[in-house]
């Protein structure tokens, strides 16, 4: 793209485009530590698209992460590109401008290569809306040699077969140093003048974590890991945005991978093994990120804080250094257990506005069932403690549906979340304010559980109502029950463990109208089930399906844990459940 080509499009984004969006700031670029280079010196240009609107994006660890880690590279230059907004959308179609990236405003198709990240099932049609805004086709098979190599990473590139027609080639697992690999192979390539055949074929050759659909010869990829993780790449000087993210903070990343191995988790499967990173390091990374954003909050990321081996030395060095700076620590993911230890040397440096526990099943048989190895006796003690030590809230996360669940365990939900609120009553006589999150169980791909069938829609609402009955036979004022949508978490595990056959219902909806579909005001659920019908597949019996032990998966060959090894663990759930009955 020449420079008189983007600067006429810039002049038709600041005259055509700006004035008649509702938040310009999610379209301007320029914040403060965002990078911009001359394109015209770059051999190689990059756009980073996250498939939901800037606020979301932003928010994005491993999105950050990779801007990073690619502009760092000479000759190298990655911008950033964002789902619009419908009414962004509808200015972009009626003006024919074509989507741009924030930093240039170059066209996303005039990129080398545009990489997706992809987090949620939900978001494929935004990635087919994107390419269509871009003017890029949808499907691979339809592009040529002058339109960019559309690469597709995250937690959903493990059981990515559904999404397969429309990528070039997918990065399975942990991206921090197989980009760099990636990129140099692709560099080399187009210096070379090789073909976008020549250049896919020579990674399917080259990587076994990745995965380019139309060069698959069979046999089991694997995922990528960053074995260094002490001295793996983190930003240190993360953009501030604009418009305020979804998370404002500075986030920092404790360890990697989940030493509990709750039976429907696919991230606790797939990211190993378990690495830590240092106290020092730790400390080191928060400081920079502090001084060049002047976030209010520093966040300690993990699937398992509570797991970090040295937390307590950890906590009280960022305190030491935090504290005088009114600046607050976020520990998310803590076990009970350990909160019990943690919570009164933690008074003064957690903010208190809500404590969360991931409880799952109201009954300690259940969690058994599940792997979740949360004991009442633990649970109760650490939450006085929360009480004692000045949290007034209290958030539960609970998820319905699982394997060995009765409607008993359903209705004791109700219960165990009133007696947590009552128990406020020993520390200061009020009652405690609780809000319950309860979510569908849907069964994910790569764990033990991704052989199993949901629960029908049916169940699921009557589960609902017996909640609320129950919450309403107690008087229970205090309980606020927020309910996950049902039906879309039906389409998760129908388009989650799904074939290449969904490539064709994924398109019928998006050109049905489907597009943020992990937002209520625009997911439309009859837009789903028509393009089921359409291609002859009932989205129930898919969501329901159960797999045989022998069967080959759609996810076998995409990275992931041995299957001998989650088939035990399901062997397991099955003798547990048994022996409840």
């Amino acid at each position: 793209m020449s420079e008189c080509q983007v600067k006429i499009l810039n002049e038709r984004i600041e005259r055509e485009f700006l004035p008649f969006v509702r938040q310009p700031g999610r379209y301007i670029g320029g914040e403060i530590n965002q990078v911009k280079k001359d394109l015209t010196q770059c051999d190689l240009t990059v756009a980073l698209c996250f498939p939901d609107v800037y606020e979301v994006a932003m928010s994005n660890t491993g999105l950050a992460i990779l801007y990073d880690c690619l502009n760092t590279l000479d000759g190298v230059a990655a911008e950033r590109v964002f789902a619009p907004w419908l009414d962004a959308e509808k200015v972009l179609r009626e003006k024919k401008i074509p989507l741009f990236s924030l930093e240039s405003r170059m066209l996303l198709k005039s990129f080398d290569i545009v990489g997706f990240s992809l987090t949620n099932e939900l978001c494929y049609t935004n990635v087919l809306n994107m390419l269509d805004l871009a003017g890029i086709d949808v499907r691979s098979r339809d592009r040529g040699e002058g339109d960019p190599l559309v690469i597709a990473g995250g937690g959903m590139a493990n059981c990515c077969e559904p999404i397969a027609a429309f990528i070039d080639m997918f990065v399975l697992g942990e991206g921090e140093e197989a980009v760099f690999e990636l990129v140099e192979l692709i560099r080399t390539q187009k210096k070379a003048g090789a073909t976008k055949k020549e250049t896919l074929s020579l990674i399917a050759e080259k990587f076994d974590w990745a995965y380019v659909p139309e060069f698959h010869t069979g046999g089991k990829l694997q995922n990528a890991v960053v074995k260094d993780f002490e001295n793996a790449p983190v930003p240190l000087r993360p953009i501030v945005p604009f418009v305020q993210a979804v998370h404002e903070r500075v986030s920092v990343e404790i360890m990697r991978g989940c030493p509990g191995r709750c039976r429907f988790c696919q991230a606790s499967f797939c990211r190993r093994p378990i690495r830590y990173r240092s106290v020092e390091k730790i400390i080191e990374i928060a400081k920079a990120s502090y001084h060049s954003t002047g976030f209010d909050t520093v966040s300690l990321l993990s699937l398992s804080s509570a797991d970090y081996p040295n937390l307590e030395e950890l906590v009280a060095g960022l305190h030491d250094y935090f504290h005088d700076k009114h600046v607050g620590l976020s520990l998310p993911s803590l076990r009970v257990d350990q909160q019990l230890k943690l919570l009164p040397r933690l008074l003064t440096s957690v903010r208190k506005g809500g404590l969360t526990i991931a409880v799952e099943a109201a009954s300690e048989q259940l969690r058994r069932i599940v792997n979740k190895p949360l004991k009442d006796e633990d649970l109760f003690p650490a939450v006085e403690a929360a009480y004692r030590a000045g949290w007034q809230k209290l958030k539960l996360y609970f998820m319905v549906g699982l394997p060995g669940e009765t409607l008993d365990d359903v209705a004791r939900i109700v219960k165990l979340s009133y007696d947590l609120a009552k128990l406020r009553k020993t520390v200061d006589g009020k009652t405690g304010q609780i809000n319950v999150a309860i979510s569908w169980f849907v069964p994910k791909p790569h764990t033990p559980f991704g052989w199993l069938g949901q629960k029908p829609k049916s169940y699921f609402q009557e589960a609902r109502s017996l909640i609320l009955d129950e919450k309403r036979k107690l008087r229970a004022k205090f309980l606020q029950f927020k309910f996950h949508n049902i039906e879309r978490s039906v389409l998760e595990s129908a388009i989650g463990r799904g074939d290449k056959n969904l490539c064709d219902v994924i398109e019928g909806a998006w050109r049905a109208g489907a597009k943020f579909d992990l937002w209520d005001e625009c997911f439309d659920f009859t837009i789903w089930q028509q393009a089921f019908e359409n291609s002859a597949l009932n989205f129930d019996k898919l969501a329901q399906r159960q797999f045989g032990s022998n069967e080959i998966l759609p996810w076998d060959h995409l990275g992931g844990p041995d299957k001998k090894y989650l088939l035990g663990h399901l062997e397991d759930t099955n003798t547990k459940i048994e022996n409840v009955l």
